[in-house]
């Protein structure tokens, strides 16, 4: 991509579900020229748009992440017995103690001790799992987008921010839960497509729609490899904190633009972070300037992603990527 194509992802990052006009005006842009970029990149399947649950606040599920030792020259294989399953949302190798990560959405306490104790072991190849259950979600990868806007750029494109006291869990209606999947499967699928397709009214469809993404229940996103854009160094980052920091050191590295994700967890750390950047100089500094200065992290565990297989519940086998030949 150039650096025109850089801008319009990011700019259609920070809002997936924005006309082609809105996106011109906010970056300076014909509107004739973002719809034939984006339209293109779309296309090619190097940026899709989708949606992803808010599992927790949903019901849907709890989010968990695993690390994953396999034996020598399975990594391939587990990774491809992982990303099948339809209860992985990202499945990434890794470097470090840990062969692969592994993110997965568990519909119950029980579903979950079956899927630990039987399943994941069962698959040839695993040697062993270190399981960290997701207590509280500081950033998404829906929320995050590739630093290339400016403020004014992000806030005109931004949608309002969510009310106050959004509850901690709220399950979707049947009505709900079907736009949710047609929202799933494209999310810039048109008001007027998700009428006809459910029978219901244009403004039923406007209002559904838009309430359930004001909620914060279903979270557009525009999916593209970091490398794509770039920022071609991606990392896991593990960190302990003091508990009574963890609230703010959470809300403060979820605000960083090289931030794509941020959680707290159980386990050996108490927050999980994905960290894009450009070179390995900027993860260095970044690790020394920004983590570093924070006084209630006790202790760090950071690993590269060497190969994403699956993102978002998006297999990443068919799509563009930036493999080199000699």
């Amino acid at each position: 991509m150039d650096v025109l194509d850089r801008r319009l992802v990011a700019a259609l990052q920070v809002s997936p579900r924005a006309s082609w006009g809105e996106i011109g005006r906010a970056v300076g842009e014909h509107e004739r020229t973002v719809a034939r970029r984006l339209q293109r990149l779309i296309a090619e399947g190097v940026v899709r748009v989708t949606a992803i649950y808010d599992d927790l606040r949903t019901g849907h599920g709890r989010p968990v992440h695993l690390d994953v030792r396999v034996q020598p020259g399975a990594t391939a294989q587990v990774a491809k017995a992982l990303a099948d399953r339809p209860d992985t949302r990202s499945v990434y190798a890794l470097t470090g103690a840990a062969d692969l990560g592994c993110e997965l959405v568990s519909p119950s306490r029980e579903a979950l001790h079956r899927t630990l104790s039987a399943e994941i072991s069962a698959i040839d190849g695993v040697l062993r799992t270190q399981t960290q259950v997701v207590l509280h979600t500081f950033r998404t990868v829906a929320e995050w987008h590739a630093p290339f806007l400016t403020e004014q750029e992000v806030a005109e494109l931004r949608p309002a921010p969510p009310p106050e006291g959004l509850p901690d869990e709220e399950g979707l209606s049947p009505l709900e839960q079907e736009i949710a999947e047609l929202l799933a499967a494209d999310g810039r699928i048109a008001f007027t497509a998700v009428a006809e397709r459910l029978d219901i009214s244009l403004p039923t469809a406007r209002r559904r729609v838009t309430s359930l993404i004001e909620r914060r229940l279903l979270l557009p996103r525009a999916e593209v490899e970091p490398a794509l854009l770039g920022l071609e160094v991606e990392a896991m980052l593990w960190l302990k904190v003091r508990p009574y920091g963890l609230d703010q050191v959470g809300q403060r590295l979820a605000g960083h633009p090289n931030v794509r994700y941020c959680a707290a967890t159980s386990g050996t750390h108490s927050l999980i972070v994905q960290v894009v950047a450009a070179h390995e100089a900027d993860l260095y500094r970044f690790m020394t300037g920004v983590v570093g200065s924070l006084d209630e992290v006790t202790d760090s565990d950071l690993t590269l992603i060497t190969r994403a297989y699956k993102r978002g519940h998006l297999h990443k086998s068919g799509l563009l990527t930036l493999e080199k030949t000699p």
